[in-house]
């Protein structure tokens, strides 16, 4: 018997469909990222007494709202996954969060956000890795003990 037929298959890298899930996730993220722009934006026009302006870069204030649009970005993944284990964009693509040992906790999900988000501000070198990665995994599924599994197609 050939050693390659008693091994089992190894799983796929899944990295196109967690590409395009992310992009399909853009626009609900996007929208709720304009709105929790908007208190910002009328604390800058109130504060300046000028509508004909931006907020200033690097300012406080768009540290803060740069930090308060990554907190919302992460309510809505966390919450979803949390939720029913899948975002607005995931369920195109069947894929679907689940902790190695069971349902994850909201710990572990905010730690997969965040390393996550760690490996996009790395030119994705945490998604690029599970083309390397013996089980396929990327960097956020192995440090926050979480797994991304695509469903089998209903009928």
């Amino acid at each position: 018997m050939n050693a390659d037929a008693a091994s089992p298959p190894r799983p796929s890298p899944l990295l196109l469909r967690r590409l395009l899930a992310m992009l399909y996730d853009l626009w609900p993220v996007l929208a709720l990222w304009m709105l929790a722009a908007v208190p910002f934006t009328l604390l800058d026009v109130a504060a300046s007494g000028n509508t004909h302006h931006n907020i200033a870069p690097y300012s406080p204030l768009q540290w803060l709202l740069w930090l308060c649009c990554w907190a919302v970005a992460g309510v809505y993944a966390t919450a979803s996954w949390k939720r029913g284990g899948q975002t607005l964009g995931m369920r195109p693509w069947r894929l679907h969060v689940r902790g190695a040992d069971g349902t994850p906790s909201m710990g572990m999900l905010w730690k997969r956000y965040a390393i996550g988000t760690l490996s996009l501000l790395c030119g994705g070198l945490g998604f690029w890795w599970a083309l390397f990665d013996r089980e396929r995994l990327t960097w956020h599924d192995r440090l926050s003990n979480t797994r991304l599994v695509r469903l089998p197609k209903q009928e």
